[in-house]
């Protein structure tokens, strides 16, 4: 909320143009950095100070590739185009951010390769998303004890490939929208497997609220 509040001011009043905002975008940057990276284990200062930086960057460029898309965007509806032209044009441009955000996402984690295991790495990724994919991906297992192995693959397969997109967007309201068409996408899949999602839905809030109300009952009882 920090972060968002910070950019929304950045917006209005012109990055760069700010010291005082500026400072402020960069320590909020730097201390969500910092909760990340301070959950690997890192102890060597040189390496824990190269990652910080990694990620540092990325959110930079992540947020320069987004705000350019948008006044660009805002650019192409300024002029005086057809509809089909202003649609064709503001593709274009979507596609220009896409291929950006592409290119970025190789370089960071390439980089990031050089001083992380894959476990710190799929730390950072998820530490970026909000850790949507193991809770979503828990929460599936839990609220579905019947799923076959290749339905635990596919699910985990498309909420992977769902982390990968929304570490790239620039909200946190926007990583959840990415998570949000890939669990619905899962739901068809389900669906189509002879479950019924909102029963089974249901169902599952009613057993946690059971085990929420008799975990309470015990901790009264200790």
């Amino acid at each position: 909320m920090v972060l968002a509040a910070v950019l929304l001011s950045i917006n209005i009043y012109g990055q760069g143009n700010n010291d005082k905002q500026q400072t402020e975008y960069k320590n909020a940057i730097k201390e969500r950095s910092a909760k990340i990276i301070n959950t690997l284990g890192i102890t060597d200062s040189g390496k824990y100070n190269a990652v910080l930086d990694e990620l540092m960057n990325q959110y930079f460029g992540l947020n320069t590739i987004h705000e350019q898309n948008k006044t660009a965007i805002a650019e192409i509806k300024k002029k005086s185009l057809s509809k089909e032209e202003a649609e064709q044009a503001i593709k274009k441009q979507e596609e220009k951010k896409s291929s950006l955000l592409l290119q970025q996402h190789a370089t960071f984690i390439a980089h990031l390769k050089e001083n992380l295991t894959e476990d710190q790495l799929e730390k950072v990724k998820d530490g970026m998303t909000y850790k949507v994919f193991p809770i979503t991906y828990a929460g599936y297992q839990d609220m579905l004890a019947n799923l076959t192995a290749e339905q635990k693959k596919q699910i985990y397969t498309w909420l992977k490939e769902a982390r990968e997109l929304a570490m790239d967007e620039g909200s946190s309201e926007k990583k959840h929208q990415v998570f949000g068409k890939y669990k619905g996408k899962i739901n068809n899949y389900l669906s189509a497997a002879g479950y019924d999602m909102k029963k089974e839905g249901e169902e599952w809030q009613n057993r946690i609220k059971e085990r929420e109300a008799a975990k309470k009952e015990t901790n009264n009882q200790l």
